[in-house]
């Protein structure tokens, strides 16, 4: 009985009051891109595995160097340049049915669930907690192999699912589409980072290994079901194919290049992603190190500045949807980065827990609007070739994000070493400095990406405001 009544109120709950009741569109219905979202929850559940919980475990239970763990969450810089390639060649690319980006969605996911498979016990092998003893580089070199595909393959099918995803948007849904994808990120994320903590509440070797490839085969089995029939088969495209005359890539980079403030735009995303990602791989450390927080309330950290993240979607999605200039969304989350750094560097000397969970939820939050600004600014710089631009946005991205893991790591390393032999002076022996540092220099960097994005900015009265007066995406409420 209480089920029938639950079912009949909810199908009378008006639909401006659902989150993105308006996103679905004639050629993309919610249903289907509920479903196609899946890819970016995976990505968040990646993500918060490897950032989050990986990080924490290699550097305190299987005690790898800091510089040695951010050297290799940072590998994927090796292929990111290569996005930009992925993405122009899901542009132009035709299977034998016709399609595009499915093919490398589905490259993509296999690349990353081998590398997920074979991970964990590269790590044990790293760390030395293997039963047959072999030579250090063994365990490096598996170790770096296994992130190198996990990040390859993660690269490759988000390009493609992105494109896939504004090509079937309408012009009108796209920046709430944008929106919903970055919340089914963070959901991922969030979701990830709780049941990681639970399952490695009591770490063991045998749990690892276990929780580890349970989640390449969930990413597997969700991306599968991600990109079932999201692309039609299309023999026009194919026969098409046969008799088209295809530009180089160089030539197509060429002139993307040139589009107005195209070179200031990916510097702003480097900057900027630089900023909110050196904090990565010693935001749960420094929770366990220098605030003596448990592996479980480490890894909730992580669901901390998802949560962040996911204000920060809610409020970009209504936002863009009203018109506000994207990159004037990437400056407030520059801004809004400032206070949250200050927060989290400020909790150590008051040994304020709670401080320190405000600051991760305000990094979250700015690196929202932050990445949200910049991503649909490249959705709409280049219509004809949407898979170079988004390509070209995501390499830049990623790129920064893994150079900036791993300098934060070894600036943690080389400033924790000096404060210890008192290099630094007497005021600053503490533990937490070596973190600390890291903080400051992001903070220099937010300050960096403001110069950087003031000529990106459109004039315009409009006002951010502080936080979203409702979570709804629809018209009636923006």
């Amino acid at each position: 009985m209480n089920a029938q009544m639950f079912t009949k109120y909810a199908k009378q709950m008006p639909l401006s009051w659902l989150p993105f009741a308006d996103v679905a569109s004639v050629g993309l219905p919610l249903a289907r891109l509920l479903r196609l979202s899946l890819f970016k929850f995976t990505m968040g559940m990646t993500t918060a595995l490897m950032i989050g919980t990986l990080n924490r475990v290699m550097i305190v239970e299987l005690g790898v160097p800091a510089w040695l763990v951010s050297m290799m969450l940072a590998l994927p810089l090796l292929v990111a340049p290569f996005r930009a390639v992925t993405g122009y060649q899901s542009d132009v690319h035709v299977s034998a049915f016709g399609w595009r980006r499915v093919p490398y969605m589905w490259g993509g996911t296999l690349i990353q669930f081998v590398g997920l498979a074979v991970m964990p016990f590269a790590l044990l092998v790293l760390s030395g907690h293997g039963q047959v003893p072999v030579p250090d580089w063994v365990g490096q070199g598996a170790a770096a192999i296994a992130f190198l595909m996990v990040g390859a393959g993660l690269q490759t099918s988000q390009t493609a699912g992105l494109a896939l995803a504004t090509d079937q948007a309408s012009e009108e849904t796209r920046p709430r589409v944008v929106a919903m994808l970055y919340t089914m990120l963070l959901v991922g994320a969030v979701s990830g980072s709780l049941i990681f903590s639970v399952l490695l509440s009591h770490f063991t070797p045998e749990k690892l290994v276990q929780v580890v490839q349970g989640t390449a085969l969930v990413v597997l089995v969700l991306n599968a079901i991600s990109l079932w029939k999201q692309e039609s088969r299309n023999p026009q495209r194919v026969k098409a194919s046969k008799t088209e005359v295809r530009r180089p890539f160089s030539a197509v980079w060429a002139e993307f290049i040139a589009l107005p403030m195209a070179r200031r735009f990916l510097w702003t995303t480097a900057l900027g992603t630089m900023a909110f990602n050196m904090q990565d791989i010693v935001l749960e450390p420094y929770g366990g190190e220098i605030l003596k927080l448990s592996v479980g309330a480490t890894s909730a950290l992580t669901a901390m500045l998802a949560a962040g993240g996911l204000l920060g979607f809610f409020v970009a999605g209504r936002q863009l949807a009203k018109g506000v200039d994207p990159m004037r969304l990437a400056a407030y989350g520059a801004l809004a980065g400032l206070p949250a750094f200050s927060a989290v560097i400020f909790s150590a000397p008051l040994e304020a827990g709670w401080l320190f969970r405000v600051g991760a939820m305000g990094i979250g939050y700015g690196g929202g609007l932050f990445a949200v600004g910049t991503l649909f600014t490249a959705m709409r710089m280049e219509n004809a070739y949407i898979g170079l631009a988004l390509g070209a946005w995501g390499a830049v991205q990623s790129a920064a994000a893994g150079l900036a893991m791993f300098l934060g790591g070894a600036l943690r390393d080389v400033m924790t070493h000096l404060s210890t032999q008192g290099v630094l002076g007497p005021a600053l022996t503490d533990p937490s400095v070596g973190y600390s540092m890291v903080y400051h220099v992001e903070m220099l960097l937010l300050f960096l990406t403001l110069i950087a994005v003031g000529p990106l900015v459109k004039r315009s009265p409009r006002v951010l405001p502080a936080v979203p007066p409702s979570l709804g995406l629809t018209e009636s409420h923006v």
